[in-house]
């Protein structure tokens, strides 16, 4: 019984976390296993994981910069504008002056601070809801994308392709796999070990509880064996394909976001806004400073994620965009983040932002129709925060707030007035 009881506190990190706190990652297992017996498996497939990172990595790096602006007490319906504003610039910047692509990229992400200062200009500054101002920023720039592509499309040349339909190159000796991917998945294991090690280690030397060892242990078998089955099928596709440039674009920027919005003075600020904007501001935040970076950040990440979603299609196009901002947001908000802010981190986004591309890649694996992917997209997402919400109101457990519980340590993620009452379980502290 005492062996199960640490399993339950342990497993996850923390001293008080169980299995219950990571409903959403649960969720996303059970979504994985129910298509990959209903489509006789196919999910698991490399070229069908590979395919997943490609198509959607774009809307995951639109939910890294709208968490931080959802946490902040912002929303921002602009990004899809955005990003197809700043693609049609870049490509017909590239074919009318010859620019070369890399020369393209930094046009874009320039495109991207201008259109984030801009409006991070009325948010902070004037005091206009972010509401408001993004979705006149929404129709300003659709209605840009337009007037500047002659509601036409636009070819973009071959190496600006490759940061959105590239993967990495074939190096190395013949294994049957791609010998980069091989590599980044030891890396990745070696990382997960050493952290792991570094914060038992951490832990002695604060003289605050150790798991057991047989726990880390256990930890480290689950979170290896992942990054190994992940790594071979994404080494083991077809000849030419691999894991996709725009994948490692997501992966660095999900690890540097971390680490900002966990460790760095400017990302607590970010959650002090979120959690009450006035005790913030009387803490010494700077106010304005906070809300304007969240809302230009969010648009660099828009252009980022226009420019990827450009390349894989090797054309700018006026339908380019549409409803993207639909998708960040349910990504955030089943990801774990507080509708009214204060509460949210990046892995979590993540995290809802793959359950609902797994769920929309299985339900087209099976041929369902696009007008049923989008009423089943929906409710989940309905379902998800409405059962979060009643759940809080009564008192009892909460998915979305029980997930983000194991990262307040790290995140500050816990609002500056508490004036809500919580349960006993919503207070106990979660080490590590």
């Amino acid at each position: 019984m005492s062996r199960i009881k640490d399993l339950q506190k342990n497993l996850f990190g923390g001293t008080t976390s169980n299995a219950r706190q990571f409903g959403m990652i649960f969720t996303l297992v059970a979504i994985i296993l129910l298509f990959e017996v209903w489509t006789g498996g196919l999910t698991l497939t490399s070229g069908n994981l590979i395919a997943v990172v490609s198509q959607y990595s774009y809307i995951l790096i639109l939910s890294i910069g709208m968490l931080m602006v959802i946490v902040a007490g912002h929303i921002d319906l602009s990004v899809g504008s955005v990003a197809a504003f700043t693609g049609i610039v870049v490509a017909k910047a590239m074919q009318e002056f010859s620019l070369p692509w890399p020369v393209g990229i930094l046009v874009g992400l320039a495109v991207g601070a201008l259109i984030g200062a801009w409006q991070g200009f009325w948010v902070a500054y004037i005091g206009v809801p972010a509401f408001i101002v993004t979705l006149a920023g929404m129709l300003l720039f659709r209605g840009g994308n337009q007037y500047i592509g002659n509601a036409d499309t636009v070819p973009v040349p071959e190496g600006f392709r490759s940061i959105g339909a590239g993967f990495l190159p074939e190096i190395g000796p013949n294994t049957g796999y791609n010998n980069l991917t091989l590599l980044l998945g030891v890396a990745a294991c070696v990382a997960v070990v050493w952290r792991e090690l570094r914060a038992r280690q951490t832990r002695h030397e604060m003289q605050a509880d150790v798991a057991p060892v047989w726990i880390s242990g256990l930890r480290l078998v689950v979170m290896v064996g992942v990054i190994i089955f992940a790594t071979l099928r994404f080494a083991g596709g077809r000849v030419g394909t691999s894991l996709p440039i725009s994948g490692i674009i997501l992966i660095a920027l999900v690890l540097a976001y971390s680490y900002y919005t966990r460790n760095t003075i400017g990302g607590r600020h970010i959650y002090a806004v979120g959690g009450n904007a006035r005790a913030a501001e009387l803490s010494g935040v700077k106010l304005k400073r906070v809300n304007f970076m969240v809302m230009m950040n969010m648009s660099i990440l828009a252009a980022l994620a226009g420019m990827i979603f450009v390349a894989r299609s090797s054309a700018s196009g006026p339908q380019d965009g549409l409803s993207w901002e639909l998708d960040a947001i349910a990504a955030v908000f089943i990801g774990g983040a507080a509708v009214s802010g204060g509460l949210g981190t990046i892995s979590g986004s993540i995290v809802g932002g793959l359950v609902m591309a797994l769920l929309n890649n299985g339900l087209q694996l099976k041929g369902v129709g696009s007008d049923m992917v989008q009423i089943i997209k929906g409710l989940v997402l309905l379902l998800a925060v409405a059962f979060d919400v009643y759940n809080k109101s009564q008192g009892r457990f909460s998915i979305l707030g029980s997930l983000m519980r194991p990262f307040r340590r790290d995140d500050p993620g816990q609002p500056l007035d508490r004036s809500l009452s919580t349960s006993d379980t919503d207070k106990a502290p979660i080490a590590g």
